[in-house]
């Protein structure tokens, strides 16, 4: 049963790093494995290496806690494929509601992150404000456009899964302001392999590298690193804000109007500001449930 729900949270997981402004390292943390997420990515290394060689699969496998980290994939990989399709037409065709519940469920994460933070002296707060300022700051940005080469493509996996793993930063979000969401996006709703192998690469090399820093950071600086990451996801309520007044707009791929560059505004008074009301109050309380679902599958 424990693994069930560990599949499930690679499922949330990664049905959220699909949407631009939301981050699986968010979901990560509110189920409870980021940690052990971490520290098992941390563990893929020369001394897993060694021992394959030395002891055999089984010890290598162990070191690197390799059930956890294929069931958790598989749950991401398997959200991935299956959603990337549904989640991209809801943000084509009900861009408020989606943003809506996402809006909620980054509200509540807030707290939950937000009570890491042990120590609110001059230092966290200094943090958690330069936090807001730059993750404010990457999501209005507008997005730009990059030809998606294949060296593009493994440097854009790199980055963007590095922020894929912090609570508060969208690594989907990443892509889009580099021009390469779409192409990305498209890769997986068509299963382009030789793209999907590259970005995947790419992924690999960056989680390597970005799993240990961040691991230190936690061991070290525990607080304050939790301060920060509280002010990224702070600011990425921007990018998630559902009202928004679309200045400019472009047609993809598909022939799809799509925007280019937003700006918030405040809602009219109407039925569907309920709505929205009611579906944020649905992801905020999401995330509750994860917590108790985290907690109760920890008891099991």
């Amino acid at each position: 049963m424990r693994h069930v729900w560990l599949f499930f949270k690679g499922l949330a997981m990664g049905a959220a790093d699909v949407v631009p402004g939301v981050s699986g390292g968010t979901i990560a943390f509110v189920t409870g494995i980021y940690d052990q997420l971490l520290g098992s990515i941390r563990n893929v290394d020369a001394t897993a290496l060694k021992l394959l060689f030395q002891q055999g699969p089984a010890a290598a496998w162990k070191h690197i806690n390799g059930t956890f980290l294929l069931v958790l994939g598989s749950g991401v990989l398997v959200a991935l494929l299956s959603l990337a399709k549904g989640i991209h037409y809801l943000l084509i065709h009900y861009p408020v509601y989606l943003w809506s519940f996402f809006f909620g469920l980054i509200l509540a994460s807030i707290v939950h992150v937000g009570k890491e933070i042990s120590r609110w002296d001059a230092i966290a707060i200094g943090l958690l404000a330069a936090g807001a300022v730059i993750a404010g700051w990457i999501s209005t940005a507008s997005p730009g456009s990059v030809e998606p080469t294949p060296w593009i493509v493994v440097g854009a996996g790199s980055i963007a899964i590095c922020a894929m793993i912090l609570p508060g930063i969208s690594g989907s979000f990443i892509l889009l302001l580099m021009g390469l969401y779409e192409p990305i996006l498209g890769a997986l709703k068509s299963f382009d392999l030789g793209i999907m192998a590259l970005f995947g690469t790419g992924a690999v090399i960056g989680l390597m590298a970005f799993s240990r820093v961040l691991t230190w950071l936690l061991n070290h600086y525990r607080y304050q690193t939790f301060a920060l990451l509280t002010g990224f996801m702070v600011g990425s309520l921007l990018k998630v804000w559902p009202w928004k007044d679309t200045l400019t707009t472009r047609v993809n791929s598909r022939g799809e109007t799509v925007p280019v560059h937003q700006v918030n505004i405040l809602p009219d008074m109407d039925i569907s500001l309920l709505w929205s009301v009611l579906l944020m109050v649905a992801g905020a309380s999401l995330v509750l449930a994860m917590e108790w679902l985290a907690k109760r599958s920890d008891n099991a």
